[in-house]
């Protein structure tokens, strides 16, 4: 009896290689993760020696060169002490020689049993003192023009623009004491300066540049006019107006902004017996810090009256004048020849109850 064959089972492949293959790919993904943190560590390791090396360098810098660091501290904190120290070696500068040779206006009125004509007046003493930082004028407090400031306050009212006999008529019949102030002759008219006899009070109205249209009028003074020139136009106004103390600006604006060329007329004026009064038609006038350089008051306009030319707009212009006089004593406003201004101006009665009226030089007095 032939014997079956006896069935053999097959046996089971064993995963031998796959087990392999997956431990050789853990192996693998191991080592790489390990370069990968090598590689991270180093190049940490690396920027923060780097940065430690960078801290060193400029430490040693600082060590060679100490003042690097208090320049730029010195840059950032300069707006306040540094600056302030740099300002006040600026003012040293000012018209030392001028000083010394012009005579004084001082006495800025005449008392009124003196003649009306011009007279010599009396010198400034000046005292020098000088510190670390400037070299400082200082004038005898005797011989200083001051505002007067009296029991009642005080407001001076100037008309400009003064060119013929009809203002000058207007400008006398109202019922208050009004300073008028008189154009040189000009092309459209060439007698102006007669308009002035017999007025005792009254003021000169000097063309200025303005840097505009009405630099053409003639005998305008320009910035850029030498000593000569700006001399012998000084001395044509007290050729024409013999017995006039004051003088103020016709525009001038680019003039009396111009401290060298300013300083200049300032002086000359003073050397012919006239007072500067600033009409402060600009801002950054220079008159303020020449004539306090010369050791004068400074003279100047609070406030134009008739910018506007309707009387509601006048007479509160009236009013601010009358509230800054109150509060410092004294006031000049200025205005112009117009029929509106005029008869705004008699009609301001009420406006005026708690000032004294006074001419330009009732205002400025020296110093007993």
């Amino acid at each position: 009896m032939a014997t079956k064959p006896k069935k053999t089972t097959a046996k089971k492949k064993t995963p031998v290689k796959k087990r392999t293959r997956k431990s050789t790919t853990k192996t693998s993904n191991f080592k790489k993760n390990v370069f990968v943190l090598l590689g991270v560590f180093l190049m940490i390791s690396l920027v923060v020696f780097g940065y430690f090396l960078g801290q060193n360098n400029r430490d040693t810098a600082a060590v060679k060169n100490p003042s690097a660091k208090s320049k730029k501290e010195g840059s950032e904190s300069y707006t306040t002490k540094a600056l302030l120290e740099d300002l006040s070696k600026i003012k040293a500068k000012q018209p030392e020689e001028t000083i010394k040779k012009e005579p004084s206006i001082a006495t800025v009125i005449y008392e009124e049993n003196e003649p009306s004509q011009h007279t010599p007046l009396p010198k400034v003493k000046i005292e020098k003192k000088n510190d670390l930082h400037t070299q400082k004028e200082s004038v005898n407090a005797k011989d200083v023009a001051l505002a007067y400031r009296g029991k009642k306050p005080k407001l001076a009212i100037i008309i400009d623009d003064v060119s013929s006999a009809k203002q000058l008529k207007h400008i006398k019949s109202l019922p208050i004491k009004v300073t008028p102030s008189i154009f040189p002759p000009y092309e459209l008219s060439k007698s102006n300066h007669k308009l002035a006899q017999g007025l005792k009070h009254y003021m000169v109205h000097l063309p200025m540049q303005s840097g505009k249209a009405f630099d053409k009028q003639y005998g305008t003074l320009k910035v850029t006019d030498p000593k000569e020139k700006m001399e012998a136009r000084v001395k044509e106004i007290r050729r024409l107006f013999p017995t006039a103390r004051y003088v103020n600006n016709h525009t001038g604006s680019a003039f009396t902004d111009n401290y060298k060329a300013m300083e200049m007329l300032y002086g000359i004026l003073r050397k012919e017996g006239f007072v500067f009064v600033d009409s402060r038609t600009i801002g950054s006038t220079k008159v303020r810090k020449i004539a306090h350089a010369f050791g004068d008051a400074y003279v100047a306009r609070d406030i134009f009256i008739d910018n506007k030319h309707n009387v509601p707009y006048i007479h509160k212009q009236l009013r601010q004048a009358v509230k800054t006089a109150k509060k410092k004593g004294y006031a000049v406003a200025i205005g112009h020849p117009h029929p509106v201004t005029m008869k705004a101006l008699a009609s301001a009665k009420d406006i005026f109850k708690d000032v004294e009226l006074v001419y330009i030089d009732e205002i400025y007095r020296k110093r007993k």
